[in-house]
């Protein structure tokens, strides 16, 4: 470095001496300036190459999805330019591009003739090119303000993230406005992507300093091929696509911060993990920002607190306590199963929890999932809790002798199950180590395998119109490295498609995304806010068969293999029970409330009455609770609906005269008297038939059914 480099960068690091990050950045930046200094190096073969290319004037013709085709010249027309000749408002809307089946930079010049398609930010293309190329400049971000060294930074469903190495030093809550004005100050420079591909040589000489990106480069063969992007001061290592520069990025906001490690493993180097969001206007980020806010409301690890549901403590770290109001709606929604099991003959079954590992050889999970079990030597041998049912099931089909009569066999299980997750990775009831399963494995007849599909799948859209969530569904299909006989996949695919059209519900395709062992569908479920879950899950699996050598006797007296249909509703009941509390806010349906019917006595000679009520009411099998306390009724009354309480009976002398009671709910509704053996029906109705609605509504009282005076909109 030359002596007035050294200077300069001495000065930096003397007047950054009580600021780690203003000296770890100027520490850091002669590897900045290198990067750079190499990038433009290499770029100079890409120009010669697109002067080349407009020299050679080679045409090509570019097809369009309408069928309509442009011409251009190999090596230099990119996608702009195309969109450009279109129309001008449509270059100003479209933010990546598709050629021939591969993501594509709208500034990438085109290699011959191909078909494009365009997309803006509102496809699923456009977002994640978007983000990906919002994470680039969180990263510059990140090394121009803290110094830090780089990791991945991907893009999200909604939004992205970017993990970086800061050595002892970690970011805190006051450091995201630093970050969001570092993002806003780059999207003003208009910054461009450049895109560079290099050598696996040269790209070790790009980021020597950076042992994480050295890692991940010498992971990949001697001859690989890798591209880079620069975008400002910054560059990358990136497959890419990106937006031509960072003028796009109208707003950004940084959302949440915290701890990660290198690889996913707690042996390797901590780091920071920043997640940010973008969007090409103002107004998307701050409807972005108020639904987070909701999202936090609804937070189910706050309001199982705030209602008392559950707790998690540090001696059993990713297990949940159930409290006695948190195991009613548990075992609501396990009972809910149990009927319908019993509606679509399942046959409920117990097995055991810990297995020799020989278990798990057989079944493949010991050299797949060894790392996410729990096991342990006894008596010199090697035992594991199960983290799933299905080889257990497989043991109880292959217990005895069984005969193409006996098919189909629905093995339903609601055993505990444990998986060995990161602490770091652990959150609430969504990602936790012990937990049950609607789980149930359907053992058939390949002959049978639609027939099946199609009544799990009926058995879903039933479950889920009760809980008022609504669902997507999606085919995917055999992989490149399937298993098993061509045949029986194309026989399979066509059956779940049948199964699928038999719904009267759209769905959609993803192709080669099914598992190697067999077909499924994928089923998403969205909650109050549209958020996106994946609970639900049908598979076919045509290998653990194979594995634990399973058979029945057809009617010609020959061996077959069954078809195993691996199938659950809710997924883990733990993952149902945060998604349902978020979605209802905390406001459960009657059928689920673990407290559904408040009395509330106005004075201490109704006491008695009260007591009575709430007597008669619970012997209906419904959670009452009766307020005698000495408080005033418009408190007790105001308590019970901030308790989320369905319904409040108000009773007095004059109520327990006539056997009657005078109901309100939550939201302060007021549907009038009700003569006792009347309130009794309407709520064993409601409660049965697991209504969203209240079952009083349309009989009130003459005059009622209104909101009392000065009660709140919504309580």
């Amino acid at each position: 470095m030359a002596a007035p480099a050294v200077e300069a960068v001495t000065k930096q690091m003397a007047a950054a001496t009580v600021d780690p990050a203003a000296a770890a950045v100027a520490e850091r930046k002669p590897y900045y300036e290198k990067r750079i200094k190499l990038f433009e190096q290499y770029a100079e073969r890409q120009k010669a190459a697109i002067e080349a290319a407009k020299a050679a004037n080679v045409q090509i013709t570019i097809t369009l999805p309408d069928g309509h085709s442009k011409h251009g010249v190999k090596g230099v027309t990119t996608p702009l330019d195309v969109a450009k000749e279109i129309s001008a408002s449509l270059a100003k809307k479209v933010v990546v591009a598709d050629v021939d089946g591969r993501a594509w930079d709208l500034t990438r010049p085109l290699e011959g003739d191909c078909a494009i398609k365009l997309f803006n930010f509102d496809d699923p293309e456009g977002k994640d090119a978007y983000w990906h190329s919002s994470a680039h400049v969180l990263g510059q971000a990140l090394e121009l303000e803290f110094g830090v060294d780089l990791t991945i930074g991907p893009s999200l469903e909604e939004g992205f993230y970017y993990d970086c190495y800061m050595g002892d030093r970690s970011l805190s809550e006051g450091d995201k406005a630093r970050i969001e004005k570092r993002v806003e100050a780059a999207a003003k420079e208009s910054q461009r992507f450049e895109r560079l591909v290099v050598s696996r040589d040269e790209a070790l000489a790009m980021f020597g300093e950076n042992k994480f990106k050295i890692e991940i480069i010498s992971a990949l063969p001697a001859d690989a091929t890798i591209s880079i992007y620069r975008v400002g001061p910054m560059v990358d290592l990136c497959t890419g696509p990106h937006l031509p520069n960072t003028s796009y990025l109208k707003a950004v906001g940084v959302t949440n911060m915290s701890r990660a490690f290198w690889r996913a493993d707690v042996k390797r180097e901590p780091l920071q993990r920043v997640y940010a969001i973008t969007f090409p206007d103002n107004k998307q980020l701050k409807e972005y920002q108020h639904r987070m806010e909701e999202a936090k409301k609804r937070d189910h690890r706050n309001l199982g607190v705030q209602q008392d549901l559950f707790f998690f403590h540090p001696l059993s770290p990713g297990s949940c306590f159930f409290l006695p109001h948190g195991a009613r709606i548990y075992n609501a929604l396990v009972s809910y199963i149990r009927e319908k099991y019993w509606e679509y003959e399942y046959e409920e079954v117990v097995s055991p929890n810990l297995f020799n590992f020989d278990l798990w050889v057989t079944s493949g999970h010991a050299d797949h999932y060894k790392d996410n079990m729990f096991h342990f030597e006894i008596e010199k041998q090697l035992f594991g809790l199960k983290p799933m049912n299905c080889p257990g099931h497989c043991l109880m089909f292959k217990a005895r002798t069984r005969s193409y009569r006996d098919l189909p066999l629905r093995y339903a299980d609601f055993g505990v199950l444990h998986r060995n997750e990161y602490s770091g990775a652990l959150s609430g009831l969504t990602r936790v180590r012990r937990f049950q399963q609607d789980d149930a494995h359907i053992f058939c007849r390949p002959d049978q395998v639609m027939a099946e599909v199609q009544g799990f799948l009926k058995f879903l859209g039933e479950v889920y119109g009760v809980f008022g969530l609504d669902y997507s569904m999606a085919l995917s299909t055999r992989p490149e490295s399937y298993l098993g006989e061509l045949e029986q996949w194309n026989k399979a695919e066509a059956a779940l498609t049948d199964a699928l059209n038999s719904t009267g519900r759209p769905w959609t395709i993803n192709e080669a995304d099914g598992a190697f062992y067999g077909p499924k569908i994928d089923i998403t479920v969205y909650d109050a806010l549209k958020r996106k879950f994946q609970c639900a899950t049908v598979q076919l699996d045509f290998q653990l068969p194979i594995r634990f050598d399973l058979e029945y006797v057809t009617e010609e007296t020959k061996p077959e293999r069954p078809v195993i249909v691996h199938r659950a509703v809710l997924g883990s009941v733990e993952r149902m029970f945060a998604i349902l509390t978020e979605h209802y806010a905390g406001k459960w349906p009657f059928w689920l409330n673990p407290r559904q019917v408040m009395v509330v006595p106005i004075s201490e000679p109704a006491y008695e009455y009260a007591r009575e009520v709430r007597a008669t009411v619970r012997a209906l099998g419904m959670h009452v609770d009766a307020d005698c306390s000495d408080r005033k009724m418009q408190k007790k009354v105001r308590e019970a609906q901030l308790a989320q309480y369905n319904y409040i009976l108000v009773v007095g002398e004059e109520e327990r005269k006539a056997r009657t009671v005078n109901v309100r709910t939550r939201d302060n509704v007021v549907h009038g008297m009700f003569k006792l053996e009347e309130l009794n029906e309407i709520l064993v109705e409601e409660l049965k038939t697991r209504s969203l609605a209240s079952k009083f509504h349309g009989r009130s009282r003459a005059g009622e059914g209104q909101q009392a005076d000065g009660a709140a909109d919504d309580a």
